[in-house]
Formats: C-alpha cells, sequence, structure tokens
C-alpha cells in the first residue's frame, strides 16, 4: 500500500514539473536598488513564471501586493513564483527593501 502510495506521488510530482516547464518565463533581475527590466507585457489567462534573480551584493525582497507575490533573495541567488491566469491588468512589483526599484507587469 505505502509503495503504491509513493509512486502516486513520484508520478504527481513529474505532471507537476512538466507542466511547469511548458509555461512562459520571464526574467527580472534585481541588483542593489535597481530592478529590470522596469516593464513586462504577460498574455491574459495563462499561467507563467517570474525568475528573479538577485545580482546585488544585499540581499532583495521581490514582492507584488496586487499580485500577492513575494520572495527575499540572498544576493546572487535565483527563485521563482508562479502567477496563475487572470484577467488584462496592472501589477506593481518592487523590491521591498530597495522601494525605489520598481516595475510593472501588464497582463493583456
Amino acid at each position: 500500500m505505502a509503495r503504491s502510495g509513493a509512486l502516486a506521488a513520484v508520478l504527481l510530482l513529474s505532471a507537476v514539473g512538466a507542466r511547469a516547464a511548458d509555461m512562459p518565463v520571464f526574467k527580472i533581475t534585481i541588483r542593489d536598488g535597481t530592478i529590470s527590466p522596469t516593464r513586462i507585457e504577460a498574455p491574459a489567462g495563462t499561467r507563467f513564471k517570474l525568475e528573479i534573480t538577485n545580482a546585488g551584493k544585499s540581499p532583495a525582497e521581490f514582492e507584488s501586493i496586487s499580485l500577492r507575490k513575494e520572495k527575499v533573495l540572498g544576493p546572487g541567488v535565483t527563485s521563482f513564483v508562479v502567477v496563475n491566469p487572470t484577467s488584462p491588468a496592472q501589477h506593481v512589483y518592487f523590491d521591498d527593501f530597495h522601494p525605489q526599484a520598481k516595475g510593472v507587469l501588464v497582463i493583456k
């Protein structure tokens, strides 16, 4: 019984991984008070990934209040957040440790 449960878990994780690999990916780089790009356009109704890299020498926190996403990154760290399908909208994102570093995600 436990063996079939483990097999089911492995199959489920494989399916999730395959779907994640098929998602569009938009890359964001944060570097000690700057963020790039400052504008990203993504299709509405499509699940996608924001891959975020902290290329700076200080910690960074990617945050978007309207998307309800945040991710703290140490120097040199890359991670991601997944954005689920949404209606057309604009979402501001910023580095919470350096609030002047802002960008906008336009979903259309």
